[in-house]
């Protein structure tokens, strides 16, 4: 991140807003900024805002840890030349939690025209910086009225319910297709393995979770690409919910796989395991899981109609239609907030 531009206190919490322009290897071959970049770019202002909270009133010198981050949608196509402006809010503080909101605007510096691209809730937890396991107290913030903070406690129990819940689920791997069409699952699925290095890392030697959401967003990327064959770019991001801590040398598999198709979109499933080689003789641990959705552009833009997706196995039919229940529950929370506006 470049250019701090503020950074100020008022009820509810702190804000800060950070800008950095747009770069040609932060885009893909058609010069759309890959949502990647973007995700990480909103993680970095949440820990920067978060931290900085944390260590306004503890004596304990403690660094946020990225927990969660909800639904983010890109609004808008972010391109090479851009000036991204991310602006972040604390909005909500339990005891171990603090919740910050984002928003991201794209401007035109040739123009001036400054439109949205994305909003999104992100969900940190301090870590001492003695002690990695010791989950540090959140300082509270100051509420305009007893309703904001309500519905900060509302948005803090459905998002520690739905973590639970996703943590629950059984371990599920991808495995190597042999001698598969086009269209299908095992075609297009793709895996990515990454060492952990030094500069993945933040304070605690942990990997920031801007960078494995980056990392997440190359392999359903490329998963996309491989199944329509076009410029593809991301439309949202479901819940992204992190379940375990990736230390420096560990091992990361990041391995995606298309679970549904409409006629403009693809959700494509990314799960990421760790394997700490030097510490633990276990083997693979889930370590994070979200569902990222795409869209096919033409040169001008302009959407395309996605392939259909052929199902071949039960398991893949079942996937197909979570997905489709995703895919009309999104819609129809869409379109009530349209008549909402109206």
């Amino acid at each position: 991140m470049q250019a701090v531009d503020k950074l100020h206190c008022q009820s509810p919490g702190c804000s800060i807003q950070v800008s950095r322009i747009m770069r040609p290897d932060d885009a893909n071959i058609a010069g759309n900024v890959h949502g990647g970049t973007i995700l990480k770019m909103i993680e970095e202002a949440g820990i920067i805002i978060s931290t900085r909270h944390c260590n306004r009133q503890n004596k304990e010198r403690c660094v946020a840890v990225l927990a969660r981050v909800e639904r983010t949608d890109f609004l808008s196509p972010m391109s090479i030349g851009d000036v991204a402006h991310v602006s972040a809010e604390i909005t909500y503080t339990s005891k171990h939690s603090v919740e910050v909101q984002v928003n991201v605007m794209a401007e035109n510096i040739l123009t001036g025209a400054k439109r949205l691209t994305n909003r999104a809730t992100l969900w940190y937890v301090a870590l001492s910086l003695e002690n990695v396991d010791k989950v540090v107290e959140i300082p509270s913030v100051q509420y305009a009225n007893p309703e904001q903070q309500e519905e900060g406690r509302k948005r803090y129990e459905a998002q520690k319910l739905d973590r639970i819940e996703t943590r629950q689920r059984s371990e599920d791997i991808i495995l190597p297709a042999i001698n598969v069409e086009p269209y299908t699952v095992g075609y297009s699925q793709s895996s990515l393995i990454h060492l952990v290095g030094p500069s993945d890392c933040a304070l605690h030697k942990f990997v920031q979770g801007g960078v494995t959401m980056k990392l997440m967003d190359e392999v359903a990327g490329i998963v996309a690409a491989r199944h329509c064959k076009t410029n593809i770019v991301t439309a949202s991001v479901d819940a992204i919910n992190f379940h375990q801590k990736i230390q420096k040398g560990s091992v990361m598999t990041v391995s995606g796989r298309m679970t549904f198709t409409s006629n403009k979109s693809m959700e494509i499933e990314v799960f990421v395991d760790v394997d700490h080689v030097m510490e633990s003789p276990k083997g693979k641990a889930p370590a994070v899981t979200a569902f990222f959705t795409y869209v096919s552009l033409d040169k001008e833009g302009k959407a395309l109609p996605i392939p259909i997706l052929k199902i071949e196995t039960e398991d893949e039919k079942r996937r197909f239609e979570e997905g489709r229940n995703r895919y009309l529950l999104t819609k129809a929370k869409r379109m009530a907030q349209m008549q909402k506006s109206q």
